[in-house]
């Protein structure tokens, strides 16, 4: 990886419109993956701004507005939202009892879906003068 990046830079220096058009095909490559649905607009944006600093820090002069003309738009937003107070209630009032600890713990801390994947046993620790009957979370360094 770093002799390619090596090699990119030096040609990269020598002939900018080699860079160009390079990135342009890349851009071209990533944005059928959009369309087939493998990554998102927001992703390939991203994608391009890597480029962009690498080109940056090599000081390899690129025109960003060139490049990111045909890209297609991105949502500046997830498409999520905090659940209501009558939703919740629906959730908790639901019989099976291993939802309502799951839900708690993700609707007081703002934990989102993806987040259950990295979450260890060692994240949690109970708060002390509750620990007999109700036992309360508190996630440690797992959001920041």
């Amino acid at each position: 990886m770093e002799e390619r990046a090596k090699t990119f830079t030096e040609r990269g220096k020598k002939e900018p419109n080699w860079v160009f058009l390079s990135v342009i095909r890349f851009a071209q490559a990533q944005k059928k993956r959009v369309e087939k649905g493998d990554i998102s607009p927001a992703t390939l944006r991203n994608y391009i701004k890597a480029v962009k600093l690498f080109c940056e820090m090599n000081d390899i002069v690129i025109t960003r507005k060139k490049i990111t003309r045909g890209l297609p738009k991105a949502r500046r937003f997830a498409d999520d939202r905090a659940p209501t107070l009558d939703e919740i209630r629906r959730i908790i009032d639901y019989p099976d009892r291993r939802i309502k600890p799951v839900f708690c713990t993700m609707t007081s801390s703002g934990m989102r879906l993806e987040a259950w994947n990295y979450l260890r046993w060692s994240h949690i620790k109970p708060i002390l003068p509750y620990e007999t009957f109700i036992l309360f979370l508190v996630l440690i360094g797992l959001l920041g």
